[in-house]
């Protein structure tokens, strides 16, 4: 099966950020997509991988993470579950406030650790890639 790829415009309408966002991530190497430069011009085509990565920084940033913050959690998950972009993978993670470290950490999704966190009013971030493949397949 070919893999589908899609060009700028496509990749901001089906996940929902800006051109201009899309183009900031690129140039900073937070979704860096393929880019085919055969023609006169330079054609740049996100991968439904590339969609994966930029639906997951689009979610962080709704939710009123910073920048820096939506960036570490995209690259703590790629060394936690390197394979999050395939539709396969269902698993669940949270950002949970680690107090010895002073921020958010990326970290499986435990019930009863979400539930202590919540309960010292510390803050828990659900991170769910089964929904956001089930959006981004909504989308497509």
């Amino acid at each position: 099966m070919e893999e589908r790829f899609f060009s700028s415009r496509e990749a901001a309408k089906i996940t929902g950020c800006t051109l201009r966002q899309l183009q900031y991530w690129r140039e900073n190497d937070v979704v860096v997509p393929t880019i085919n430069a055969t023609g006169t011009g330079r054609s740049i085509y996100y991968s439904q991988g590339n969609l994966m990565e930029l639906a997951v920084m689009e979610y962080l940033l709704s939710l009123g993470l910073t920048f820096e913050v939506a960036r570490d959690t995209l690259e703590a998950l790629r060394k936690i579950e390197p394979q999050f972009i395939d539709p396969q993978v269902k698993k669940r993670f949270m950002l949970k406030w680690e107090e010895n470290i002073r921020r958010l950490k990326l970290v499986e999704f435990d019930k009863e650790s979400a539930i202590a966190s919540l309960n010292l009013g510390q803050p828990v971030i659900p991170l769910w890639l089964d929904r956001v493949h089930a959006r981004l397949t909504e989308k497509l």
